[in-house]
């Protein structure tokens, strides 16, 4: 199943002896093994619904329980209380980590490689979703959810100014110059200075932002890909066909709510987002697939996903494999995350259940997840994140909040974060391919 990375390992490890990390045991946070010989394994996450999923593991493993443990969301929170436990010797067992977030992980030396556990657990799994969790011959957790991007739309808002859901970009540059046209108070959709849903569109697009060469990282913010991206949507910006408010603020959710903004390029989780924020709007949502480059075309994005990983010093990690693997696959397990924590599964089995089937209420009854099941399947599978992700996402955030303010190049902005996010891998101790 997918790709070997070892030019990955090798250039992580190499950042890894840099930071000095990942060294002691976690007897503190792990619990380690109890009276009777019962083992408890810690687990730190923040996702609704992962400790339901930890309770029915618990009821049929006696000898084996996990306790988890709610923390921040995050890298402000909750990754840095993780890398601090690490070096204290003091780790939690199991953490939940953000694919984006995983090769950070990895440099600073703060996983363990579960590889020997795992057997052929990789089968279970998309190709795309095992590929964040496995570089070169380690394996460092299980996956628990990807992000597979679609396009929400108001079916009213559509259906009133005769826009059908586009299927090509270009049809949905003319849906956005149609709507304003014919009333300046609506716009299609928002544009998002966030790098990771930006960085979706680019995969969609064929694009990477980061390979390895050898031992040395190949940094790609500026490639063909990401600029045709960024050309579309300078366009769209610049005559005031979308709208520019900053994501998951009150004007943004407003904007969705009222349905002002007609249509959303999202993740699967967007689903959850607009049930939690725009309840007045229930019935008149809707799902398609992303547009495409070229008519006929299948490709879709990813935003988004995370792993159940095994933190450095468990001592337990044959165990902690085998509860990260049961919780991504087992039915039961399941059916909990996508009911209560909304999780698109990356366990192709996931799939077929009938959580992950059955009409949605709040989009009027219809099956989304068709949708999602069938964008998941066209997601790069080579698509990978880099270490230091969460200085780079803030460079771009930054950078691109900065063009929007002030009218400036985006393809430039593109320039500007290469420059800056390879000055910062460099800074790092990490080689860099020209």
């Amino acid at each position: 199943m997918g790709k070997r990375f070892t030019g990955v390992t090798a250039a992580l490890l190499g950042m890894a002896l840099i930071s000095g990390c990942g060294g002691g045991s976690a007897s503190g946070g792990d619990g380690g093994e109890g009276a009777g010989g019962k083992k408890t394994l810690e687990f730190w996450g923040w996702a609704p619904g992962y400790e339901k999923s930890a309770a029915l593991w618990n009821a049929t493993h006696p000898d084996v329980q996990v306790s988890f443990k709610t923390i921040p969301a995050g890298a402000k929170g909750g990754y840095e209380k993780m890398f601090s436990a690490v070096k204290a010797g003091n780790a939690p067992c199991l953490a939940q980590v953000g694919f984006e977030s995983v090769p950070t992980f990895l440099a600073e030396g703060a996983l363990e490689n579960i590889a020997p556990h795992v057997g052929d657990t990789a089968e279970q799994f998309s190709d795309f979703a095992w590929n964040q969790v496995s570089y070169g011959d380690q394996v460092i957790g299980i996956p628990v959810d990807v992000g597979p991007q679609a396009l929400f739309y108001r079916k009213d808002v559509f259906a009133k100014f005769g826009i059908a859901p586009p299927a090509t970009w270009a049809e949905f540059k003319a849906a956005a110059e149609k709507l304003r046209k014919a009333d300046s108070s609506y716009a299609l959709t928002n544009f998002s200075t966030e790098s990771y849903w930006f960085g979706g569109l680019v995969s969609q697009a064929g694009g990477q932002w980061f390979r390895t060469t050898g031992d040395s990282w190949k940094v790609g913010f500026d490639g063909p890909e990401s600029k045709k991206v960024a050309d579309y949507w300078q366009d769209l910006v610049d005559r005031k066909l979308v709208t520019t408010e900053t994501p998951w603020s009150p004007e943004w959710l407003k904007g969705l709510s009222s349905g002002r903004t007609a249509a959303a390029v999202g993740a699967v989780w967007m689903a959850g987002v607009l049930t939690e924020n725009a309840k007045d709007s229930a019935g008149n949502w809707a799902v398609a697939p992303m547009p495409q480059w070229e008519k006929g075309g299948k490709a879709a994005g990813n935003e988004g996903g995370s792993t159940t990983a095994v933190v450095k010093g468990c001592e337990n990690t044959k165990e902690a494999a085998e509860f990260a693997t049961w919780m991504s696959t087992d039915p039961k397990s399941l059916a909990n995350l996508i009911t209560v924590t909304g999780i698109y599964p990356a366990a192709t089995s996931g799939r077929d259940l009938p959580e992950a089937n059955k009409p949605v209420k709040y989009f009027g009854g219809q099956k989304i997840y068709d949708v999602f099941n069938e964008a998941a399947a066209r997601t790069d599978p080579d698509w990978k994140w880099g270490p230091v992700m969460t200085q780079a996402a803030t460079t771009f955030q930054d950078a691109f909040g900065k063009a929007v303010g002030d009218g400036s190049s985006f393809s430039g902005t593109l320039d500007l974060v290469q420059d800056k996010v390879v000055a910062d891998y460099r800074a790092k101790g990490l080689s860099i391919a020209d």
